[in-house]
């Protein structure tokens, strides 16, 4: 049963911490592990250096984006493939996320959550929202 009292709000928490995460992660790949040391992990894990400029702008942009509601579950689809990507690179290094080098829960569960708030919508105070499309029904002869 969904409570529609509250639903709206429980689905505007979780695109509150969806955007959230993903603004501290483009942060954190930009003052901490820096654009550089991004460019060189990259490089390391067999993917593009030249995408460590366009991961950190999408997860920056697409994190305001689904934060205040803008579009935000479209966004979450699109940003699918960098939550896809970041659980394929730890996959290997076991469950725990303090496993040496991160484990694969986190990013497995972001990726759920994104997909979840694709699915539920963007909830109470969002800027911009919008429905997903519904396929058409086969006309009866």
């Amino acid at each position: 049963m969904i409570d529609t009292r509250f639903a709206p709000y429980g689905a505007l928490t979780l695109r509150v911490a969806l955007g959230v995460m993903f603004i501290a992660h483009a942060y954190l790949k930009f003052a901490v592990f820096t654009v550089p040391g991004f460019t060189g992990f990259l490089g390391q894990v067999g993917l593009p250096s030249f995408l460590a400029w366009p991961i950190i702008l999408a997860e920056v942009l697409g994190g305001l984006a689904i934060l205040i509601g803008f579009y935000g579950r479209y966004v979450s689809v699109l940003l699918l493939p960098i939550l896809l990507g970041a659980l394929s690179i730890h996959a290997p290094n076991g469950w725990v996320f303090n496993a040496p080098n991160g484990g694969w829960e986190y990013p497995a569960f972001l990726a759920l959550a994104a997909v979840a708030h694709a699915l539920i919508g963007d909830g109470a105070l969002a800027l911009r929202s919008a429905g997903l499309p519904v396929p058409a029904k086969p006309a009866l002869a």
